[in-house]
């Protein structure tokens, strides 16, 4: 049986990742900041809850506790992740003129920290499966290719905070799968889809959105490493 853990999955692509991994045959624990929230979607789901907020070390250590005193963990998933620059709405994007040190600072709280804070404390769950996964869930906005290519989406998106945080999660992916050669770590952009990360301004639905993910939660030990992909193929950096 593969166990898998995704983090803020009670809604949006993780919860639709937990959804097709339950279905799949994994044992899913569906991490949540909020435990009530957590509670009540993997009761949905018929996944086992698990308090994990992506911020905190003491809740992300407490994570870690009762996965390994459950048997321990061959998926990791860190889906979590904020887009702090948009308004409510989603119709305003604080770009590079408006953008405070504070912004920054909370965006990669929760997208690259948080990634760090999880791995290392799961790391060592991972190193005893038998063929640990890492799926770190990036997008198509940290491709600094396409940022910098004029005509492609990346390039008008005028937001700096989410788009910066999204490429440290790419380079935090290549320098883990390059240190844990038995570990298949990718990075995944599901594309613009419909979520509260951008007040459900995005062109596809969560079942699109999670496609790569899950496809790439359960890749075999001979599977690719250090990549960042979309339902697609290989995206480029």
């Amino acid at each position: 049986m593969t166990t898998t853990l995704i983090t803020g999955a009670n809604k949006g692509l993780g919860f639709e990742t937990a959804r097709r991994l339950v279905a799949a045959g994994h044992t899913v624990y569906l991490g949540s900041r909020d435990a009530e929230r957590g509670r009540r979607a993997a009761e949905q789901l018929g996944a086992r809850a698990v308090r994990l907020d992506v911020t905190d070390d003491a809740s992300v250590r407490a994570a870690a506790e009762a996965i390994e005193a459950d048997g321990g963990l061959d998926v990791l998933v860190n889906n979590a992740g904020i887009q702090d620059e948009m308004s409510d709405d989603g119709k305003v994007v604080v770009g590079a003129a408006d953008l405070t040190a504070d912004v920054m600072r909370r965006t990669f709280e929760t997208n690259v920290f948080g990634v760090v804070r999880v791995l290392h404390a799961f790391l060592p769950l991972l190193e005893r499966s038998a063929a640990p996964v890492v799926v770190n869930v990036s997008s198509g906005l940290a491709s600094l290719a396409r940022v910098a290519t004029p005509g492609t989406p990346a390039y008008a998106y005028p937001g700096v905070a989410y788009s910066a945080s999204k490429t440290v999660v790419n380079v935090i992916t290549v320098q883990y799968a390059k240190a844990f050669p038995a570990m298949r770590i990718n990075a995944v952009e599901p594309g613009f889809t419909k979520t509260d990360l951008n007040a459900n301004t995005g062109v596809q639905t969560v079942e699109e959105g999670a496609e790569i993910i899950v496809r790439m939660a359960q890749v075999g030990p001979d599977g690719p490493t250090g990549g960042y992909f979309d339902a697609e193929g290989t995206l480029p950096w």
